[in-house]
């Protein structure tokens, strides 16, 4: 077979020797190093589609989109297959970043995605390509900072590489509920829930939209799960969002985190084959729960405006004065 007038083979040995450098250096996040030698694999070779697709993601890593958007472009016209290859997962990422819709929804056709908008073969568009992609997928958590102080939140996904952040991340993460995150296309662990299905993990990748709602840490004295239960409640019914961080917040070490894990560890005495801790003296990257008692003090983040907050968590409070109050109120996000 002929590609650019070239007869097709194995890739060299100076072709793959420079590939293998180029990801050592990657590894090492030497990025420039590892183009300059992922570009001369590509002089090369230019035929064969891995040398492209190489520099594409590259170009991902760096969050280059446009030089992402070109590599990837070129791998997949050099495919001696098209649907389920991984170089269509990138062009899609590549596109969403740069919010080029209609090569979007071409990606993640010929990756075999069905897409709303797009018929199956051919023919017209059933909607207008150049709008968002709104396809529902579910929901799904995202790790947001993977390469930092790491945190695992919950999301809905709204395309094969946004996830909107429906959880409310701690101000370590630097982002916020209601953002929308771009994500990697292979999942990083699991979480499972106690009514059986698993969900994936996917790593961030960047921040795709910001959200204008800050994040607010505020202490609580709930008598009751009840009373936690009516600020959340409450909070969401006013288009906002509260999360009880003293319950949902657990400490894992990177092995666990990307692993399959449970969403919650339940009630009662807990072990699993991830507990780092030893009988009688729990560590902090522990993951083994007493059964305590309900304690009163709950640590919860708001998601809301500030005009909002303070009487948000009043009217909390006025509908059961003697088992709720809060106090220390403060923006952190």
């Amino acid at each position: 077979m002929k590609i650019f007038g070239k007869v097709r083979h194995r890739p060299s040995a100076s072709w793959r020797k420079a590939t293998d450098r180029a990801f050592t250096l990657i590894g090492d996040g030497r990025y420039e190093d590892a183009g300059a030698l992922l570009t001369r694999a590509a002089d090369l070779e230019p035929w064969l589609s891995e040398s492209w697709f190489n520099l594409a993601l590259l170009h991902k890593f760096r969050h280059d989109w446009e030089q992402a958007r070109a590599a990837g472009l070129r791998a997949v016209a050099l495919l001696d297959r098209s649907a389920g290859a991984p170089d269509w997962w990138n062009v899609g990422i590549a596109a969403t970043a740069l919010q080029d819709w209609p090569l979007a929804r071409r990606a993640w056709q010929a990756y075999g995605l069905k897409v709303p908008g797009l018929p199956a073969r051919g023919g017209p568009a059933l909607a207008p390509d150049r709008e968002p992609l709104a396809m529902d997928l579910g929901s799904a958590a995202v790790r947001l900072s993977p390469e930092g102080e790491a945190e695992v939140v919950w999301g809905r996904r709204l395309d094969p590489a946004r996830i909107e952040v429906l959880s409310i991340p701690l101000p370590s993460s630097g982002r916020r509920w209601g953002e929308v995150v771009l994500h990697d296309g292979v999942p990083n662990g699991e979480r499972t829930t106690a009514a059986g299905p698993s969900y994936p993990v996917f790593d961030e990748i960047e921040l795709w939209a910001p959200s204008p709602v800050p994040t607010w840490v505020v202490l609580l004295e709930a008598a009751t799960e009840a009373d936690r239960d009516a600020l959340e409640r409450l909070a969401s019914d006013a288009g906002c969002a509260a999360e009880d961080w003293s319950s949902s917040v657990r400490l894992l070490c990177r092995s666990c985190s990307e692993s399959r894990m449970p969403s919650a560890e339940g009630e009662g005495e807990h072990l699993d084959p991830h507990d780092h801790s030893e009988p009688g003296h729990p560590g902090p990257l522990g993951h083994r729960t007493a059964g305590e008692l309900w304690s009163a003090e709950r640590e919860c983040g708001i998601a809301a405006p500030a005009s909002l907050v303070r009487g948000l968590l009043d009217g909390w409070v006025a509908d059961s004065p003697d088992t709720r109050e809060w106090r220390d109120l403060e923006e952190v996000c």
